[in-house]
C-alpha cells in the first residue's frame, strides 16, 4: 500500500493521517485482516473480507491502485464503487499534444458521471492553458445535475483558460452547480467569466453555508455583485478578490452584527495599463472591519507602476501580509512603515538603486508584529540591516534577503554580517542566493 503524504486529503475530503500514524494503522489493520481472512476461510481468502474493511483499505490507495484492485474479484469491484470513495475527486483535463500533465481518462469521467455524480461532494477541476480543456470542464459541470457539492475549485495551471470559454457556456455550467448544491461552503473561481447574475443564483441557494469565496481576476463581476454576496452570506469567513471590487460598503457589510468574524481577506491590486486610477478606501471603513474582526488577516498583493501608489498608505490600514511584485519607491515603503502597524510579513521584489536604510528602520520601529521579510532587487547597507534585525529580534522567523541586496560599509563586510545577524536571531543565518518567496 502506498502511504499518503502528510496534509493530503482523504477520499472524503478530510485531512489524511500523517505518514507514521498511517503506517502504524495500516500494519495493525493488516494483521486484523489476516486474522479475519483466516477465520472466514481456511486458505485465507481475501475476497471474503467485510466491505467496511475493504473501504478502510481503499481509502489509503491512490485511484489507479484502487482501479487495479477492483479487477481482483467481484467483491473488490463492488468496494471500488462504494459512495464513500467518490466524495472527493479532482478532474485533470489537458490536451496530450500540447501538455505534459496527466489527464483523467475519458472512460473514467463517463463512469463517474453515470454512477457517482450523486456521490461527489468535494470537487476540483485542474485544466491546462487550452480552451478545449476548459470547455471539457464546463461540459462535466453541466452534467452534475444530481449532486450537491460542498466545495468546488476551478484551477488553470497556465493562462486563465476559462476566460476563453464562451461566457454563456461557462455561466450555464456553473449555474447547474449553484442550483443543485444547497450546501456549498467553498468556491474557488479565480480567472473565470462569472458575473453578477450567477452570483445571485449562488446566494439564493447557498447563502447559509458559503464560508470561502475566491474570485480574483473576475472582470464581469461588479462591486454591487460582490456586495450582494456579503449582504446575504453572513457565514463568509474567507474572501479573495481584486481591488476594483473593494468598497467602503463591502467592508461595512462584512462588519455588520449579523456577519461572523472574517478570518482572511485577500486583495489583489493589479494595474492593467500604466497610469491607471485607483479609488481610495476610507480609514473609518477599515476601522469598522478591525473592530468587528480584530484577528483577521488582510493580505494585499500589489502589481502597480511607481506612479500609481498615490491612493495607498496615506492613512492607517490594517494590512498583515504585504507583497510588492513590481518596483516600489522609497517614499511608499516609508509610508508603509508609518501606517501599517499590524504588518506581519513584507516582501519587496524590487526597489531600485537607492538604499532602503531609513525605511527598514522605520518599519522595524512601527511594525512591532513583523515576523517575516523578503527583499529582492533592493539595496540596504550592512549596518542598517544589522540594526533592523537587532530591533526586530528573534520574532523574525523568516528572513529571506538576497546576497546582492546587502552593501558592505565601514562597520560590516559580507563575511562578518552573517555572524552578527545570527547572534540577534538566535540561529544560524546566511543571505539567500536566490529568492525563496
Amino acid at each position: 500500500m502506498k502511504r499518503m503524504k502528510e496534509g493530503e486529503e482523504g477520499s472524503d475530503g478530510s485531512p489524511s493521517k500523517s505518514p507514521p500514524e498511517a503506517c502504524k494503522k495500516v500494519r495493525k489493520m493488516s494483521k486484523e485482516l489476516e486474522a479475519v481472512a483466516a477465520t472466514e476461510s481456511p486458505d485465507g481468502n481475501w475476497a471474503r473480507l467485510p466491505q467496511e474493511l475493504l473501504l478502510h483499505i481503499f481509502q489509503y490507495l491512490p485511484l489507479l491502485d484502487r482501479a487495479y484492485a477492483s479487477q481482483v474479484c467481484r467483491g473488490w469491484n463492488q468496494a471500488f464503487h462504494m459512495p464513500e470513495l467518490w466524495r472527493c475527486f479532482e478532474f485533470e483535463l489537458n490536451q496530450p499534444a500540447s501538455s505534459y500533465l496527466k489527464a483523467t481518462h475519458p472512460d473514467l469521467i463517463k463512469q463517474i458521471i453515470k454512477r457517482h455524480s450523486n456521490h461527489l461532494q468535494y470537487v476540483s477541476f485542474k485544466v491546462d492553458s487550452s480552451m478545449e480543456s476548459a470547455e471539457a470542464a464546463c461540459d462535466i459541470l453541466s452534467q452534475l445535475v444530481n449532486c450537491s457539492l460542498k466545495t468546488l475549485g476551478l484551477i488553470s495551471t497556465a493562462r486563465p483558460s476559462f476566460m476563453e470559454v464562451p461566457k454563456s457556456h461557462f455561466i450555464s455550467a456553473l449555474t447547474v452547480v449553484f442550483v443543485n448544491s444547497k450546501s456549498l461552503s467553498s468556491l474557488k473561481i479565480d480567472d473565470t467569466p462569472v458575473d453578477d447574475p450567477s452570483l445571485k443564483v449562488l446566494v439564493a441557494n447557498n447563502s447559509d453555508t458559503l464560508k470561502l469565496l475566491k474570485m480574483s481576476s473576475c472582470p464581469h463581476v461588479s462591486p454591487a455583485g460582490i456586495l450582494c454576496v456579503a449582504d446575504q452570506c453572513h457565514g463568509l469567513r474567507e474572501l479573495a478578490l481584486n481591488y476594483h471590487l473593494l468598497s467602503d460598503e463591502l467592508l461595512l457589510a462584512l462588519s455588520s452584527e449579523k456577519h461572523v468574524h472574517l478570518e482572511h481577506l485577500r486583495i489583489d491590486v493589479v494595474s492593467e495599463n500604466p497610469g491607471q486610477h485607483f479609488h481610495t478606501i476610507k480609514k473609518s471603513s477599515w476601522d469598522a472591519m478591525v473592530r468587528h474582526s480584530p484577528k483577521f488577516n488582510l493580505v494585499m498583493y500589489f502589481f502597480l507602476y511607481e506612479d500609481e501608489f498615490g491612493p495607498f498608505f496615506n492613512e492607517e490600514i490594517p494590512v498583515t501580509h504585504l507583497y510588492f511584485g513590481r518596483s516600489v519607491s522609497k517614499e511608499v515603503l516609508g509610508r508603509v512603515g508609518l501606517h501599517c502597524p499590524r504588518l506581519v510579513e513584507l516582501v519587496v521584489c524590487a526597489n531600485g538603486l537607492r538604499p532602503l536604510d531609513e525605511e527598514l528602520i522605520r518599519i522595524a520601529k512601527h511594525c512591532t508584529q513583523l515576523s517575516a521579510i523578503g527583499l529582492g532587487e533592493c539595496e540596504v547597507s550592512c549596518s542598517a540591516f544589522v540594526e533592523f534585525v537587532k530591533m526586530c529580534g528573534r520574532r523574525l522567523s523568516q528572513l529571506s534577503i538576497m546576497e546582492e541586496v546587502l552593501i558592505p560599509d565601514h562597520q560590516y563586510s559580507l563575511d562578518e554580517i552573517h555572524w552578527e545577524v545570527s547572534k540577534h536571531l538566535g540561529r544560524v543565518w546566511f543571505p539567500d542566493m536566490m529568492p525563496t518567496w
